[in-house]
């Protein structure tokens, strides 16, 4: 995968079918950082498909991820208590996993074989691809969880999670502050991040390369944070990387270190900086995206009762 990076870097044809683009950027302006060594930055919106439907009549669609072990997307519907399995060529998605434990987000371990979850219902982090998966973790400090709601794995292993109030009611929650939390290969959780009550910690994604750091969005606050991460896979340094133009949830990164971040405006997409490539306009509001399919080029977006996928000539780095 290093080398699909650093091949992607160094630039591209931006050839292909133009997409329904908000460019919130001029595109012949001056150009921004890239994380890549050498190479100008790539537009990661040049050469976009179009936003083509995979599936609708769904509840409320979530945690997309791609599983490269089986060649196949699974993404979640909450409130169904089901997580969907979908590849191309394959026809309608299909049932993947129900009950789910009411999952949000997904994740795999660092084979991109074994399924990660955070569970609503549960109220756990738990891991497994059969009917009834193991729980990586449910407490902390001798409390119970909020709601699990999105993660990241770093390439030890190592776990990061959101744990907004979410999927419980003020009085089920037991934690005092709303936190971004750390799990380590060895089962240790350590509490990264801890925010006020009225904070809500969302997406996450995990940008592994020098400079290491994770993006964590605040759906209240309509802003994304980056931290630093350090050899040890802790976090330090919080500080603020884009206001959103609408509410941020599930997000990914592209091969350059572009974020993208699914918002009530549309999937947005920032530079390594934090400076606007244009937004992906979606007929529904996206709860989260992903990266996928064999080249890594499709981006899969689950917006409330449907799901949708765009080619990108840049290929995604995968959440692993």
């Amino acid at each position: 995968m290093l080398l699909l990076f650093l091949a992607a870097c160094g630039g591209g044809d931006g050839g292909g079918d133009s997409g329904d683009v908000d460019a919130g950027d001029d595109p012949d302006g001056p150009p921004m950082d890239c994380v890549c060594p050498d190479g100008p930055a790539m537009n990661p919106l040049d050469g976009i498909g179009q936003v083509t439907l995979v599936g609708s009549g769904y509840m409320f669609t979530e945690g997309p991820q791609w599983r490269p072990s089986a060649d196949e997307f699974v993404f979640s519907d909450i409130p169904a208590n089901t997580i969907y399995r979908w590849s191309e060529g394959a026809g309608a998605p299909t049932v993947f996993r129900t009950p789910s434990g009411n999952a949000n987000g997904l994740a795999v371990d660092t084979t991109g074989a074994v399924l990660l979850a955070c569970e609503h219902g549960n109220r756990r982090v738990s891991r497994g691809d059969g009917a009834s998966p193991a729980t990586v973790v449910d407490r902390f400090e001798g409390m119970r969880l909020n709601s699990p709601n999105d993660l990241t794995v770093g390439q030890d292993g190592t776990i990061y999670f959101t744990d907004p109030p979410y999927g419980i009611n003020d009085a089920q929650r037991e934690l005092s502050f709303m936190g971004v939390f750390r799990v380590t290969p060895s089962g240790t959780i350590t509490a990264e991040y801890r925010g006020a009550l009225s904070e809500r910690p969302n997406g996450i994604a995990l940008w592994p390369f020098a400079p290491p750091r994770l993006y964590v969005g605040d759906s209240e606050a309509s802003t994304v944070h980056v931290f630093d991460v350090a050899t040890n896979g802790t976090l330090s340094n919080r500080r603020l990387f884009v206001n959103t133009a609408g509410t941020p949830d599930g997000m990914a990164i592209d091969t350059s270190g572009n974020l993208f971040v699914a918002t009530s405006a549309g999937v947005q997409v920032f530079s390594p900086s934090g400076a606007s490539w244009g937004t992906i306009s979606v007929p529904m509001q996206p709860s989260n995206v992903a990266f996928g399919g064999a080249d890594s080029q499709t981006l899969l977006i689950t917006a409330r009762t449907a799901v949708y996928r765009v080619r990108l000539a840049n290929p995604g780095w995968p959440r692993f």
